[in-house]
């Protein structure tokens, strides 16, 4: 059985999976549990087919690993691997007839999403049928910014993180927090720091594949562009809920570009008109 095969068939199963998942519990957030384990498993499958003699997919394998390594931290210390589901599954569950969200659970969040894991990891794919490429200094270059990728969203996420500790703190006391977004640190230069330097990562992944094939006209580029759309996709309809809840969210997005950083922003004007008195509620 070739290592593509074996990828297809984990796909299948793990889709089956979570879609069981999905009808027993009620929960349509499986498949975000699995994506930070499917992706490392599928290019290890492609090293392994190579007997751990390539040493370009052994860097992809070891940096996919390393990537999902960071996810699952960061998702199970936001309690989703203990049953909390997304809350945007929430809110379009409840905008959706039940056979209707039940159709979107099936095609779109098992069905699309596992396709698009699979593709964002098929460059490994490329790797592999171009073994005797040599690991040279291009493949380090594109190594080094990968981990550069990804100490940026681990900052990114820990800003997030404590944040909303913060945030979820005041609350408890009885206070209105300060601000009930992020806009400072690398919020100040992007609204969506992570996602930047997660789309980020699977276009360097592609290189991985483009310079063992000395081309970038490789297929497997498909796989970063959908990821690149469905994140562009899910940064609208994330902010949409956001503006809905807090108005003033306007000017964040007038002042701070979506996904690409602006460096040369300055905090202060970030940071301009955003936050509000602290003050003890009402409501409490």
């Amino acid at each position: 059985m070739t290592p593509f095969a074996v990828v297809v068939l984990l796909a299948i199963a793990a889709s089956a999976c979570a879609w069981l998942a999905s009808l027993v519990s009620g929960d349509t957030s499986w498949v975000d549990r699995l994506w930070s384990i499917l992706p490392v498993a599928y290019a290890w499958v492609f090293a392994c087919a190579a007997r751990l003699g390539n040493i370009r997919l052994d860097v992809m394998a070891g940096l996919a690993s390393v990537w999902g390594a960071r996810l699952t931290f960061n998702l199970a210390r936001k309690g989703g691997y203990s049953g909390v589901e997304d809350y945007r599954w929430t809110v379009l569950r409840a905008r959706m007839r039940p056979w209707r969200f039940q159709l979107f659970n099936l095609f779109f969040i098992v069905i699309y999403q596992n396709v698009l894991l699979v593709l964002i990891s098929l460059p490994s794919r490329t790797a592999y049928e171009h073994g005797t490429t040599a690991f040279g200094p291009l493949d380090l270059i594109v190594t080094v910014l990968f981990l550069a990728c990804t100490f940026g969203e681990t900052v990114a996420d820990g800003q997030q993180w404590r944040f909303q500790e913060q945030k979820r703190r005041e609350r408890e006391a009885g206070r209105r927090p300060r601000r009930e977004f992020l806009t400072s640190g690398l919020f100040a230069l992007s609204r969506h720091p992570n996602y930047f330097f997660e789309i980020a990562q699977w276009w360097l992944f592609f290189l991985f594949a483009a310079i063992a094939a000395g081309s970038l006209a490789q297929p497997t580029i498909l796989g970063a562009v959908l990821l690149s759309a469905l994140f562009v996709g899910s940064t609208r309809f994330t902010e949409g809920i956001t503006l809905s809840r807090y108005p003033q969210y306007a000017r964040y997005q007038r002042r701070t570009p979506a996904l690409i950083p602006r460096p040369w922003r300055r905090r202060a004007d970030a940071d301009a008109g955003l936050e509000q008195p602290s003050r003890r509620s009402t409501q409490r």
